[in-house]
């Protein structure tokens, strides 16, 4: 009689192998399943909500800095997600309305123009959602930034001074889009993503970008000798002008003045050479020096040029020099952000102080705390909008590089405010 022990023992193995081909197929799925590009897209499931009549003070804090869009909803960057929620009066982060997420690409910058919301990736995509519904609108290849997600835990930089993309308005009044990489410079039309022109500028050349309210792209070249600004026109991409401030050192620096988000469709500029700073209107064919805009503490509010000192705000026209107006605080105070007819005072005992910016008068004043500071905070980024202000709050002490638990000065470390 033949033992069936031996051919129990010979198929063992074979069934051992098995066994871990199987295994191993398995965790080949999962590994694909968590390391594959992917995107997930969740879009609006109530309808668009009408636009919020907030009471004045603080309205709450939140984990991430918001960008106000159209009014009505507050947009967010993290790593791989842009997400928005409502209502923008939340007293704390809410359940998103809509969200949009990619992997492995990170978030590079957010911007917003009328009701679309345009993120760019690190793989160079560009992708363009409509706020209303949070369904994608667009998108389209775009150069690659060189750079991942840079927003730390609030995402502020990543919402409010997106590195290369810039909404513009040409002269025709098109809404355009101008995305700066490695591989050079592009308009896009904002409706629907065409590409609209092209130049062959080495991005890693490229600083200070703006675009003004006179339809033109500004940026500095870096890799000049001696640095020069170059203007060129929005809709088309024709170089219009080289151009730089006399007596200008070697290098030229360039702050935008008056903007909208993200350094755009800006009334102004601020160039900084050789220890000099001197103010410019750029809503015209050329560069007009404004002496008013020349202290680094000033701010510009349509025609209004408002510089601080100590207790006291000075307005003067930004047209002809004139003091339109004085105010002394109780208090020294610092601007933290301005919005269109407003401008916002943070003093040093925390106090948020808004005036009308065309006339002084005052608004509304209150503390802005929300009984969760654990430590002395100063203001980080700080953004304003639809009579909202959202300020960043770290930690007094904190050193640049230190980690995001030191670094900010609480938990939530965005306070929002309607004034």
């Amino acid at each position: 009689m033949r033992s069936r022990s031996g051919g129990v023992a010979r198929r063992r193995p074979i069934v051992v192998a098995i066994a871990a081909l199987l295994a191993v197929a398995a965790v080949a799925v999962v590994v694909h399943r968590v390391l594959a590009p992917a995107e997930v897209l969740t879009t609006a499931r109530t309808g668009y909500p009408a636009p919020v009549n907030a009471a004045t003070g603080v309205v709450g804090t939140l984990a991430s800095a918001p960008l106000i869009v159209d009014g009505r909803l507050r947009v967010y960057a993290t790593t791989r997600q842009v997400r928005a929620d409502l209502p923008v009066d939340a007293r704390t982060r809410r359940t998103p309305y809509w969200s949009y997420r990619r992997w492995p690409a990170e978030l590079i910058g957010v911007v917003a123009s009328g009701t679309t919301v345009v993120s760019r990736w690190s793989d160079g995509n560009l992708v363009a959602l409509d706020a209303r519904t949070g369904r994608i609108v667009w998108r389209v290849d775009g150069p690659p930034p060189g750079h991942g997600y840079n927003g730390r835990r609030t995402g502020a930089s990543t919402n409010y001074t997106p590195a290369g993309l810039i909404p513009a308005t040409g002269r025709s009044g098109r809404a355009v889009l101008v995305v700066i990489g490695g591989s050079g410079v592009r308009g896009l039309d904002l409706a629907d993503g065409r590409e609209l022109w092209r130049v062959g500028i080495d991005g890693s050349c490229r600083a200070g970008a703006l675009t003004t309210s006179g339809g033109q792209l500004v940026t500095v070249d870096a890799c000049a000798a001696p640095q020069v600004a170059e203007f060129h026109d929005v809709e088309s991409g024709e170089l219009v002008d080289r151009w730089r401030p006399e007596d200008a050192g070697p290098e030229l620096g360039l702050a935008p003045l008056g903007c909208g988000n993200g350094g755009s469709n800006c009334p102004a500029m601020r160039t900084s050479s050789a220890g000099t700073t001197r103010g410019w209107l750029v809503d015209r064919d050329e560069p007009v020096p404004v002496p008013v805009l020349d202290p680094t503490e000033a701010v510009l509010d349509g025609d209004v040029a408002l510089t601080p000192s100590g207790r006291e705000l000075v307005a003067r026209s930004v047209r002809d020099g004139s003091e339109l107006w004085r105010r002394t605080g109780r208090e020294p105070a610092r601007i933290v952000a301005v919005q269109s007819g407003r401008v916002h005072l943070l003093t040093d005992a925390h106090e948020l102080v808004t005036l009308n910016s065309m006339t002084g008068a005052e608004r509304s004043s209150f503390p802005l705390t929300a009984g969760d500071e654990v430590v002395a905070w100063r203001p980080g980024f700080a953004y304003a909008a639809d009579g909202f202000v959202a300020v960043e709050r770290l930690a007094s002490a904190a050193p640049p590089d230190a980690d995001d638990q030191q670094f900010y000065g609480a938990a939530q470390p965005v306070i929002l405010a309607a004034t």
